[in-house]
């Protein structure tokens, strides 16, 4: 872990990365031996079978073409208590409906309920097995019980064994209209009430047979479809001529193909069955003088598997619910390709892109195979900036964390090592020489897009924003080749780590301005050279308040994609009040005014006056998804697989909030309500916290300048606390609590 107590201290173990990137700045990694873990309200007396069997991460009754030839398997807990030994079970299942047993793992002493590799005969290809599982459990009363076998789940094998990520098909909703109206021009105006990447069913009477117009937009009012309002836009308008047949018809309208996203060997290619396809929410229907009647439509929403139910979300503030609700429905809106896309008009992953992606997917639905199989595409097929590459470090590690699975880090290592680290690009000092924009044929800086969000940002050889993601990759892989049994490996990254922080503090920090330059060579200090370090924890204790101010003073001075770093930092170093306004503002550049502008999916940035030829439907937009999943209800995994989890919520803002987080355990539920003393001194919050079997919490409690915590209740017994808010004695037990706290 690194501590940034002050300029001299060195990197002293990367045990938990993860802590870069949180508030958590001051985490520990706790045994569930180092303490006493507290009892939940309510204890189950009997142990429940398994659920939520998953083979290759993959959920679901039967799943298909799984490519792995030792498949992974996990599972959930639903009681209180901490598994302590499992037993898996495989059949091959014949044609006949025979089956015969293939693995019998027996009573295995372990607390682990994910990603078991499977370990008995050879697997065939094109098979079909079923595999169960049972488990033994010290429940919360402390008496050991045995369960009854899971329900089955069946796997298909693939044709080939490949080690590829296995994934789901797209698959297709059908969305009702939510009004059909006549306007004054005789034309027909269909409203879905959100954007969908598909196609359009039609059905219709009329007269005689002709050609009528179909209008498919991204954009309209109750006046009708919107067309492009520059012609540089993004935002799609297709007319497409559909002929139609005297009486009662059915029609499948695709649109015409566009050029730039259908690229072969570029864009993402969608599967034929769907035909072209593209986001709309408007239909408009021009008669062309036929009489039309009978009018019924859908919208054919083509996604990925996503389950709804996944996550909630609701606030006393209704901003912020709205833009929450904006982030997820854009999660499978987008998920169209069966990879992370930059958005319609291009089609193209990219790795900054697929990381703020992968974090909003993870706050609102337990899917991870769709990030994962972007991460790998994105390792065969990476993208120009220098700083993109150093994302496909940040989403390795990110999947390891929240699946708890290192098959993906075993078979990618070697490339996360020698081609996303950047260390061939290190001069002596540990810092990496990179190229600024538009000096190098394969590889630029980048910084920020579109290029006018980068504060005026001066590109240097030895660029800052550059050396911050450097330094948190290389804490990452210390913690991936530690798990990976690469110890020489993890002392090397960490050493370098160790350089790099000393070498940033002293090369990169202007001491008569007190901030973090450009990069070597420039005076100007920039928003984003500010704001990374603060959010990888490069920044000494002693500096960070004027560092603080000055990204205060900026605002919104950041681009769509970098104020998911912004927004870190300012949680990490506890100015949650600020966070919350930026969040929650109805400014020109906040998310408030995607909704303003009449878009049901986040935007590529801010307004269409920043980047005119923008998408209307770009996950990196999403930022709000997993603010609020990670800080404001403050769900986040302190060991892989959230074997033990930092439950960190911030009050800032809301009388109110209750959210349900998935997570590869189960889903973990967070609820506070606030209230203010008769004589306005103290604040009273009761939070409810409810967490899966077989995980354990950390709790932490946040504190605005100047508020001091009282006393704090868990379950009607009062607990000790630290000054920075940590119980002394940190361990929650699977099960459910109430948090009573006083704040003075």
């Amino acid at each position: 872990m690194i501590k940034s107590v002050n300029f001299k201290r060195s990197l002293v173990t990367s045990a938990i990365a993860g802590c870069m990137l949180t508030l958590l700045s001051q985490c520990q990694q706790v045994s569930p031996q180092a303490h006493k873990a507290l009892g939940p309200l309510q204890s189950n007396t009997l142990l429940s079978k398994p659920v939520g069997l998953r083979t290759e991460l993959m959920l679901g009754t039967q799943v298909f073409d799984i490519k792995d030839a030792k498949p992974e398997f996990s599972w959930v807990i639903e009681d209180t208590g901490l598994q302590s030994a499992y037993q898996i079970q495989v059949y091959q299942l014949a044609q006949t409906g025979a089956e015969s047993l293939v693995w019998d793992s027996g009573k295995v002493e372990s607390a682990s309920s994910l990603a078991h590799e499977y370990s008995g005969e050879a697997l065939l290809s094109s098979e079909n097995y079923r595999w169960q599982v049972k488990v033994w459990s010290h429940t919360g009363n402390g008496i050991s019980q045995q369960s009854a076998w899971s329900e089955p789940q069946i796997f298909t094998t693939a044709k080939v064994f490949d080690n590829s990520v296995s994934t789901y098909q797209q698959t297709t909703s059908l969305v009702s209209p939510q009004s059909i109206t006549q306007l004054p021009s005789g034309k027909y105006l269909i409203d879905f009430g959100k954007v969908v990447f598909g196609y359009l069913a039609l059905e219709l009477r009329s007269n005689k047979d002709g050609v009528i117009d179909v209008t498919l937009a991204e954009r309209g009012d109750m006046n009708g479809a919107i067309p492009k309002q520059d012609p540089r836009s993004s935002v799609r308008y297709y007319t497409v001529p559909v002929e139609v047949n005297e009486k009662f018809d059915t029609y499948r309208v695709n649109p015409p193909r566009d050029k730039r996203n259908t690229k072969s060997d570029k864009a993402i290619p969608i599967p034929g069955r769907f035909g072209r396809i593209t986001p709309f929410r408007f239909v408009e229907i021009d008669p062309k003088g036929l009489e039309l009647s009978d009018i019924d439509a859908k919208q054919v929403f083509i996604h990925y598997p996503f389950n709804e139910l996944s996550s909630s979300f609701s606030s006393s503030n209704q901003v912020l619910n709205d833009i929450w609700d904006l982030s997820k429905y854009s999660m499978k809106a987008t998920s169209f390709a069966g990879v992370y896309v930059d958005g319609d008009r291009e089609r193209i992953p990219y790795e900054a892109d697929a990381y703020i992606n992968q974090l909003s997917h993870y706050a609102v639905d337990n899917q991870y195979t769709l990030a994962r199989n972007t991460h790998e595409y994105l390792l065969a097929h990476p993208t120009w900036p220098t700083e993109w590459k150093q994302h496909s470090v940040m989403m390795a590690w990110t999947d390891w964390m929240y699946t708890g699975d290192i098959d993906s880090l075993k078979h990618q290592y070697s490339a996360l090592k020698e081609q996303k680290l950047l260390r061939f690009l290190a001069n002596e000092q540990g810092l990496l020489v990179s190229h600024p924009n538009g000096t190098h044929q394969t590889s630029m800086d980048i910084v920020d897009w579109p290029p006018v969000e980068r504060d005026g940002y001066e590109f240097k050889d030895i660029n800052t924003v550059v050396n911050a993601f450097h330094y948190l990759n290389l804490t990452q892989m210390a913690d991936i080749a530690k798990v990976l049994g690469y110890s020489d490996d993890a002392a090397e990254f960490t050493e370098y780590a160790a350089r790099l922080y000393q070498s940033f503090n002293q090369t990169l920090f202007d001491p008569d301005t007190g901030l973090y330059i450009d990069g070597v060579g420039s005076r100007h200090s920039s928003a984003h050279a500010n704001i990374l370090p603060l959010a990888v924890g490069l920044v000494p204790e002693n500096r960070v308040p004027k560092v603080v101010k000055y990204v205060k003073s900026k605002g919104m001075a950041v681009s769509v994609y970098f104020a998911q770093y912004l927004l870190e930092a300012l949680y990490r170093h506890g100015h949650q009040e600020h966070a919350f306004k930026l969040l929650t503002s109805k400014d020109l550049r906040s998310w408030y005014n995607m909704l303003r502008v009449g878009s049901t999916i986040t935007l590529e940035a801010w307004d269409d006056q920043f980047k005119p030829n923008q998408d209307w439907n770009h996950a990196w937009g999403a930022v709000p998804g997993n603010i609020t999943a990670r800080y404001i209800l403050g769900v986040q995994p302190l060991t892989a697989g959230f074997e033990q989890v930092a439950i960190a919520p911030h009050f800032a803002g809301l009388e109110y909030a209750q959210g349900k987080v998935p997570t590869i355990r189960g889903p973990i539920n967070i609820q506070w309500r606030t209230r203010t003393s008769a004589n306005q001194n103290t604040t009273l919050v009761k939070l409810t916290i409810e967490l899966p079997g077989n995980t354990q919490a950390q709790l932490r409690l946040p504190k605005d300048e100047g508020q001091f915590i009282k006393g704090v209740k868990i379950n009607d017994a009062r607990v000790e606390i630290e000054e920075d808010g940590q119980l002394v004695d940190p361990i929650l037990a699977p099960g459910k609590y109430q948090v009573d706290i006083e704040y003075q």
